[in-house]
Parts: structure tokens; sequence; C-alpha cells
């Protein structure tokens, strides 16, 4: 199960918490961003809150971000200085090439509309914006930040099969041990960290560890994370190129 792949596709939304939840959602976005020019990886935005991240092990490092990242902090708008917890979900999925995964074109039911977000009055006028739904297993994913109808249809693509590739291993892993099945869709409701911003900590329930260094963690200094989670022993910034 620890096949290699060249990218990712990475997307943070707001959980609970109102506006501080979209406040949050877009300094996990921002610590992620930081992160991969630290690692030397190429990043790319597809979509408000979407990026593709390419580079050297990059699944690899990134695949056990998956979850539900809660903050602890005082929000801006707090004239009480009240401690809030705040959410935001994350989903890393593998892009999965072409060979791997077969869908057929009669599976799919395409919509196309007006992007009416960034990229010039070319991007509001034309039907650029992609909703793309997977008729048998209701998977539906969208794209419109590119400019092109078609570059947002290959992006869809790309991301529909991510979605399905990390369906099949669910059901590997679940048929090989019933206890193990807490991984691709079952993972995205699990609790997996927790920022606290008073004590400066961030803590892992996974591995049941606390560092005490948020401020670094969240300029994108995530190595002990990202590295400790999967076992991984490569703690340095990968080579250029």
């Amino acid at each position: 199960m620890n096949q290699e792949f060249k990218a990712v596709i990475l997307e943070v939304r707001p959980g609970v918490g109102g506006d501080e939840a979209k406040i949050w959602a877009g300094d996990l976005t921002r610590m992620y961003r930081r992160y991969s020019e630290i690692r030397n990886w190429k990043l790319e935005e597809i979509d408000d809150g979407v990026m593709k991240i390419k580079g050297k092990n990059v699944y690899g490092k990134l695949r056990g971000e998956t979850g539900v990242h809660r903050v602890q902090r005082i929000p801006e708008t707090e004239r009480a200085g009240r401690i809030h917890t705040s959410t935001a979900s994350v989903v890393v999925l593998p892009e999965v090439p072409e060979t791997q995964i077969d869908i057929k074109e009669d599976d799919l039911a395409w919509e196309f509309t007006r992007s009416g977000g960034h990229g010039g009055q070319n991007v509001n006028k034309v039907a650029t914006a992609v909703r793309l739904t997977h008729k048998p297993t209701d998977i539906v994913v969208s794209c419109r930040q590119e400019r092109s109808q078609e570059q947002n249809r290959k992006i869809a693509m790309e991301r529909l099969r991510g979605e399905l590739w990390e369906r099949e291993q669910e059901k590997k892993y679940s048929m090989l041990n019933a206890q193990r099945s807490k991984i691709g869709r079952s993972m995205r409701a699990e609790k997996i960290r927790t920022y606290n911003y008073p004590q400066n900590r961030v803590t892992d329930h996974r591995m049941g560890k606390s560092w005490y260094k948020l401020d670094k963690i969240m300029e994108g200094d995530l190595f002990d994370l990202t590295d400790s989670n999967t076992g991984s022993d490569d703690n340095s910034p990968d080579d250029e190129g």
C-alpha cells in the first residue's frame, strides 16, 4: 500500500466555528504552503482551499494530514478574551494516473456554469466552472479556478480519480483487517490534531504526543508531525528538482 505518487490534491474546508473556522482554514492552508516551500515542492492553487502539490514523497508525507484539525484560541473579534474552539477538515488525495482507474464516460454527469471567481471578465462571461458527478458512487467534485473549461475538466477528473482510488483502498484495508478500516473516507471525520495557541502547543491525538512550538509549526515546520506520523526517518528538506 506504500505506493509512491508524484502529486497530491490537498483540500482544506472550514468546520464548526463560523467566521473563526474560515480564518482557521485559511491559516492551515498557509501552513501547508509554507511546508511545501520548505520541502521544495511545487504548489498550484486549483480552487478555493484546494491545492495540487508535486514533489518527492509528497503523498507519503501528507497522507496523514487527512482528518479534523481543531484550534483553541482567542479570536480577534472576541472582546471578552474567551478561548474559542473551531475546526477545519483536511483531505489529501493522491493524483492517480489514468491507467490505474477505469472511469466510463457513461458514468459521468457534467455541469458547466459561469465561475464568478477570480480570473477577470472572461471567467465570468464563459461557462468555465465545472461540476462533475460520478453516478455509480454519487461522488461530486467541482473546479472553477482555471480560465478555461478544459483545464477545469482535467482537474475535476484528477480529483475524481483520487476519490475513487481512496475508496478502493478503504475496501482493501477493511477486507484485510476490520480494525484498520479507519483509512480513507472514515478518517475525514476523525479529530487528529489540536492546536492550542495559549499554550503554544500542538497535540497529535493518534500518536498521543505534543510539541510546544505551535508558532514554528504554523510557519511550515511540520517535519516532526509528518515524519513521526508516517514512520519516516527522512527529516531533511527534499532536494530541489
